[in-house]
C-alpha cells in the first residue's frame, strides 16, 4: 500500500486517485460529457455505415431469392452476418464503457452500457428473425382452405379420411354412426 504524498492517507493498489482534483469536481462532469459526445460521434458514423452495408446485402439477397430456379425447394439457411456484425458493435460498444467506467468517468460509460443495451436489443432481434427466417413453422396438411399453402401428402401415409372396420369412409373418423353410408 502506498500513502498520498503531504496527507498520510493510505491508497489502495491500482487507484486512480489524483491529489490535483477531487473525484466530484465539476471538471470530471464536463469531461465525462465531453468523451460521451466524442464516442456518440464516433458510433453514429459507423452504426449508418453498418447498417447501409446490412441493408444493401438483404436487398441483394432478395433480388436473389426471387430470381432462383422454379425446382429450388427448402428453405434458406440462417444468415449470421447480420448477427456476428451488430454482436461486434455492441461487443466494441461494451469495452468503451467499461475503460470509461475503468477510467473513472461514470457517466461516460454509463451512457455507453444504455447504447450497448439498446444495440444488444436490436442483436437479439435480428438474430430472432434470422433464425425463424431459416426455420419457418412446418406447412398444414393437404387438402386446406383454397389459397392456403399445404405440404403435400406423403406416399406412404395412410388416407386422409379413416376407413373404420367396417370399411366405410367416416367424415370424422368416428364411429359408424357418422359413415356416410352406413345406412342409418
Amino acid at each position: 500500500m502506498t500513502t498520498e504524498p503531504g496527507s498520510g492517507r493510505s491508497l489502495l493498489p491500482g487507484s486512480a486517485h489524483h491529489p490535483s482534483r477531487s473525484p466530484g469536481s465539476a471538471g470530471d462532469g464536463f469531461e465525462g460529457g465531453c468523451l460521451t459526445l466524442l464516442a456518440v460521434l464516433i458510433e453514429i458514423p459507423a452504426a449508418l455505415v453498418m447498417a447501409l452495408s446490412l441493408g444493401m446485402r438483404g436487398l441483394a439477397q432478395s433480388a436473389n431469392e426471387t430470381n432462383e430456379s422454379p425446382g429450388h425447394v427448402g428453405t434458406p439457411p440462417m444468415d449470421w452476418v447480420p448477427v456476428l456484425w451488430l454482436g461486434g458493435f455492441t461487443l466494441a460498444v461494451l469495452v468503451v464503457a467499461g475503460l470509461f467506467l475503468r477510467s473513472g468517468h461514470p457517466f461516460a460509460g454509463s451512457f455507453q452500457l444504455l447504447i450497448g443495451a439498446v444495440v444488444l436489443t436490436v442483436t437479439i432481434a435480428v438474430g430472432t428473425a434470422e433464425y425463424e427466417r431459416a426455420h419457418p413453422a412446418p406447412l398444414p396438411r393437404c387438402p386446406t382452405q383454397a389459397g392456403v399453402p399445404c405440404a403435400p401428402q406423403n406416399p406412404t401415409a395412410p388416407p386422409g379420411n379413416d376407413r373404420g372396420s367396417t370399411g366405410h369412409q367416416c367424415r370424422s373418423g368416428g364411429d359408424s354412426d357418422e359413415c356416410a353410408d352406413s345406412g342409418r
